[in-house]
């Protein structure tokens, strides 16, 4: 589908087959590009240019990563021309169901097998987030899911984490084993040495009242994760 300028003509002159609305029921919605999806959110464009020229227009500014999207706010949203509060509005509720059906997933007590499936478990949590948070993920003798729990919630270059929130969490959960996970606004996967501290000293403590750390996971932006078990470090 070529680009749209703000002189392009507007939806309803186009060929029935590419308006996005009609393009979906005639060919369904994996036929749609991201801006013609986001254009249908939209509803309409600007007196300048359509609905999907304001959509690529959104897109552009964050690199086309639908992740950075979900990011926004209602006031940077409606920093585009064309983009009024209900718009805006309808944008960021669409970018938090997608979100929460990604968590709807854990109802079905998954099991862990490896750090991918923990990161499938923990990471729409935590990717978006510009500050850090400690979650743990609670597995029972199966290694199935029985839910994931906040720990502790930081500023933008820590959060502290204690050890007796952790494992009363984890034994009132019925857990027999458990997995750390906290992000890294920053992006940088690498684990600093409180990090590993931190590691060190919930996994003595978990041998001690016969809950196991099996890992921790470290989230970074654009959906990469470092992986304790993975590494040796646990």
């Amino acid at each position: 589908m070529q680009n749209y300028t703000p002189g392009n003509l507007g939806i309803k002159s186009w060929a029935e087959e590419d308006r996005p609305r009609e393009k979906m029921l005639i060919k369904g919605k994996g036929s749609l590009s991201d801006a013609e999806l986001l254009a249908i959110l939209l509803g309409s464009g600007s007196r300048e240019e359509s609905a999907v020229g304001l959509a690529q227009n959104i897109l552009h500014s964050v690199d086309h990563n639908l992740n950075e999207l979900g990011k926004c706010s209602i006031a940077e949203l409606k920093k585009f021309k064309g983009v009024g509060e209900a718009k805006a509005i309808t944008i960021v509720a669409a970018m938090e169901v997608a979100r929460r059906r990604q968590l709807s997933r854990i109802h079905d007590k998954p099991q862990v097998t490896c750090s991918r499936d923990a990161f499938n478990a923990l990471a729409p949590l935590l990717l978006d987030l510009p500050h850090e948070e400690f979650w743990i993920l609670l597995l029972n003798r199966a290694n199935r899911v029985l839910g994931r729990e906040q720990v502790s919630q930081g500023g933008v270059a820590g959060t502290v984490v204690d050890a007796k929130i952790v494992f009363r969490t984890a034994i009132e959960g019925g857990a027999t084993s458990l997995i750390l996970c906290h992000n890294h606004p920053s992006g940088n996967l690498n684990p600093s040495q409180a990090d590993i501290d931190l590691t060190r000293k919930l996994k003595k403590a978990g041998e001690i009242v016969d809950v196991l750390v099996v890992d921790h996971l470290i989230i970074g932006e654009g959906g990469g994760y470092y992986s304790f078990a993975d590494e040796g470090m646990i």
